[in-house]
């Protein structure tokens, strides 16, 4: 039986996101801090951590970038 798994565990979601599982780890026990790029939602059933795909999508979704440059078109304001 083949299930499409909903819930992945930190090694499934480090390899999903392309993140290591000491970033995933890391960024979960820091919380919200300055220049620090927030982990994606999680939740906890017991002492397991699981993440949602759906709510990595969102997180991966929240990340992009669609310029890395000014808009004035000069590298320095």
């Amino acid at each position: 039986m083949n299930i499409d798994k909903r819930a992945l565990t930190e090694q499934e979601t480090s390899a999903y996101i392309g993140m290591s599982r000491s970033f995933l780890r890391q960024a979960r026990m820091e919380g919200h801090r300055k220049n620090r790029t927030v982990a994606p939602p999680f939740i906890k059933i017991g002492r397991a951590v699981r993440y949602l795909k759906e709510d990595l999508d969102k997180w991966l979704d929240s990340h992009t970038k669609l310029s890395h440059l000014p808009q004035d078109g000069g590298f320095y304001a």
